[in-house]
């Protein structure tokens, strides 16, 4: 794919994608093809260490062969940035320049909640939810994605 200036209405790319919901303490992942248009969680990288999770993250791309990746976007309800939506730009830009894959951003407001409603209605409920957490918020980020394509901006 061409390099195409950042910032811009991401178009939907066809294959697997992967999304991430990133954390300082972990980062969710969720996979997803724009044939079917439907994510699922996937896995959890438990690491605070930046050279950890690339080793992670580069397993999972070498086994799904993601066309693009898909990054959560944090910001406050009224849209204005705050201290995590830097540290997700810089993961996302980290992605794109370690993987050379494009980098698609989509506005992640309210997906820790419908990811933990997500979790109540299959019966897993308070500290149970823990460890799926963030791979269901992933699996909504890019579920986002596919119902809107039109609301992703490459990083």
């Amino acid at each position: 794919m061409p390099d195409m200036p950042e910032g811009v209405v991401a178009p939907l790319l066809n294959g697997t994608l992967l999304a991430f919901d990133f954390g300082e303490k972990r980062i969710g992942v969720a996979s997803g093809n724009t044939l079917l248009k439907t994510a699922q969680p996937l896995t959890t990288i438990h690491s605070e260490k930046t050279d950890d999770r690339f080793a992670v993250i580069a397993k999972l791309l070498a086994e799904w062969q993601p066309t693009a990746l898909v990054v959560g976007l944090p910001c406050h309800e009224d849209g204005e940035p705050h201290a995590m939506t830097a540290l997700c730009r810089r993961f996302a830009n980290r992605l794109k320049g370690r993987f050379k894959l494009p980098v698609i951003l989509v506005d992640e407001r309210y997906t820790s909640a419908a990811a933990s409603e997500a979790l109540n209605a299959r019966g897993i409920h308070g500290i149970r939810q823990k460890a799926l957490l963030d791979q269901v918020a992933a699996q909504q980020i890019l579920q986002a994605y596919f119902d809107e394509p039109t609301t992703g901006i490459l990083a």
